[in-house]
């Protein structure tokens, strides 16, 4: 009898992952407003008003705890997408310095968009088509991702300061695997993190740090303009 369970299990990949999300999702839910509750609705309200001052001072009173609290605050930003989580990447490179801000960031916000990735493609993925298919930007986005989705989402989530929801809720609607999606999105996010908590970090502190800004912001610029360029010009062939 066992045997006959677990078979049916294993024979809906789909059906299973979607009941270990499930599972995941509630204990992670259930825990956070058991034990941090109030903690991440004061750090979120800080970080929606751009208070990256305030945002600041309430991750270090936790001392020792900071790192932490910092990480799941920076993981249910992205995991809900509901603003950037550019202050609270400044926060950490003021906090806890730049490599281990930039650890903290990358890890954190990739863990989010991985949530937010599984939640729209087992519960929310009609609403992420309806979307995409309104916009035709969106939709030639989603048709050039099918051919190589890994190297096409990696090379977006490199792209600093690009609207992480948009790319989430493409690659979920696609036919990415999970494995390619989590892959892309560690390897492309750290260099756009990178430079997220650099330029938030020097931005705060740019009597110390006008040059490495200035060269900062002309690179970042610079790649904005050549990847729009050859992304427009590869959608306009479709």
């Amino acid at each position: 009898m066992n045997e006959e369970i677990n078979t049916k299990w294993y024979k809906d990949p789909d059906k299973f992952t979607r009941a270990v999300v499930i599972v995941i999702l509630l204990i992670s839910v259930l825990g956070t407003y058991i034990f941090g509750y109030d903690i991440i609705k004061s750090a979120v309200k800080l970080a929606v008003g751009g208070d990256v001052d305030g945002l600041i001072e309430y991750i270090r009173s936790f001392g020792n705890w900071a790192i932490v609290v910092s990480f799941v605050l920076d993981v249910i930003v992205n995991a809900a997408s509901i603003f950037p989580s550019i202050f609270l990447s400044t926060a950490n490179g003021l906090i806890f310095g730049i490599p281990l801000g930039i650890l903290i960031s990358w890890l954190a916000e990739t863990v989010g968009v991985i949530i937010s990735f599984l939640l729209i493609r087992y519960f929310f993925r009609n609403s992420a088509e309806a979307l995409i298919s309104k916009a035709d930007r969106l939709n030639d986005i989603d048709k050039a991702s099918e051919k190589n989705g890994f190297m096409w989402m990696m090379f977006a989530r490199a792209m600093p300061y690009f609207p992480s929801g948009i790319l989430t809720a493409i690659g979920a609607v696609s036919r990415m695997s999970i494995k390619d999606y989590v892959l892309a999105n560690l390897i492309g996010k750290f260099p756009s993190t990178a430079l997220e908590v650099v330029i938030g970090h020097d931005v705060v502190n740019y009597k110390q740090n006008m040059d490495r800004l200035a060269i900062l912001i002309v690179v970042v610029a610079i790649v904005f303009y050549f990847a729009r360029k050859y992304s427009m010009k590869n959608l306009d062939k479709k």
